[in-house]
């Protein structure tokens, strides 16, 4: 199994980066920790992730403006070749443009069953408001402070006599043990059969006058009332495979990309000699770019010269 490169932000001891850690430790865990950075290079949580093994960097944003501090965090992370973002105790605002650039892939874990206690002081809240849960959610991150899709809770109750120390360090083990799961299921959606469908299917049907159907037993999208452009192949006849199967422009453009890259090119069976690919979506991180360029030029190898026609003009203005 291919896992999901994951890269943790952390301010201080590091307990959720810990957990999740260990958690990357078993054989059957979909994701890997490749970094764990801090804007405190004296964060404990730093020593502990470099004695496991796993590559460290810290830097103090302390006289920095924001978007700079945050446009050297975002370097180290490409360059470490994270997919994903977990925040952990990551005691800083981020820019607009982190977001952004991370959209869809930062996780952050919150000491409270949101949309409640947004913020800071989350126990003494729940407390002070009589709650008889208090606990923690993982949401993903938006511009909005704690504002994000919650993707999963857990509810801690709260005992008679609580004080938002003791309901803390009952809710850090709900964390520990909730983060790790919800982070192993989310890198994971996006290598599920519908998923991988979802996306294929928004950029195919993005094409001029396509439509779908089931052809061969699979999703299939064509020209209407015109000739096929993409397939969508699951575990068809027991192959065990996911993938995309487009057009090229010849036989000899199948056989380079194949012999270039044998993993993730490959000559589809029951298609003939007539130049059509296979693309894997199942080994992990998908190049939706290439994907979304190979369907469209899969698209004009078989549209009808008045709409490419037409697309080209439209192309000059």
């Amino acid at each position: 199994m291919t896992k999901a490169k994951v890269g943790v932000l952390i301010s201080g001891r590091g307990s959720n980066m810990a957990a999740l850690l260990y958690a990357a430790k078993a054989d059957d865990c979909p994701y890997e920790i490749v970094l764990v950075a801090a804007n405190d290079p004296q964060a404990p949580g730093l020593t502990l992730a470099a004695a496991e093994g796993v590559a460290t960097f810290g830097l103090s944003h302390k006289g920095m403006k924001r978007a700079a501090f945050d446009a050297i965090i975002d370097g180290e992370l490409r360059r470490a070749g994270v997919q994903f973002v977990a925040l952990a105790g990551y005691m800083r605002l981020l820019s607009p443009e982190f977001v952004t650039a991370w959209e869809g892939r930062m996780l952050n874990i919150h000491p409270s069953l949101l949309p409640k206690y947004k913020g800071l002081d989350t126990h003494q809240r729940a407390i002070d408001a009589g709650d008889s849960h208090g606990g923690c959610s993982v949401h993903i991150v938006t511009a909005e402070l704690d504002d994000g899709p919650v993707l999963g809770q857990t509810p801690v109750a709260i005992l008679p006599g609580d004080t938002p120390d003791t309901l803390a360090a009952r809710t850090l083990i709900a964390e520990h043990q909730l983060y790790s799961r919800v982070l192993a299921d989310y890198v994971m959606r996006e290598r599920s059969p519908e998923w991988l469908l979802g996306r294929v299917r928004a950029i195919a049907m993005a094409q001029p006058e396509a439509d779908e159907i089931t052809s061969h037993g699979m999703p299939c999208f064509g020209i209407v009332k015109g000739k096929k452009f993409a397939y969508f192949t699951n575990d068809h006849h027991g192959d065990g495979v996911i993938a995309l199967i487009v057009k090229t422009s010849a036989p000899e453009e199948q056989a380079m990309l194949i012999e270039a890259d044998p993993d993730l090119y490959f000559r589809p069976a029951y298609f003939g000699p007539a130049g059509w690919v296979g693309i894997r979506l199942d080994g992990g991180a998908v190049d939706w770019e290439m994907v979304e360029a190979r369907i469209a030029r899969s698209w004009r190898t078989v549209a009808p010269k008045k709409l490419t026609a037409l697309m080209d003009a439209a192309d000059e203005f």
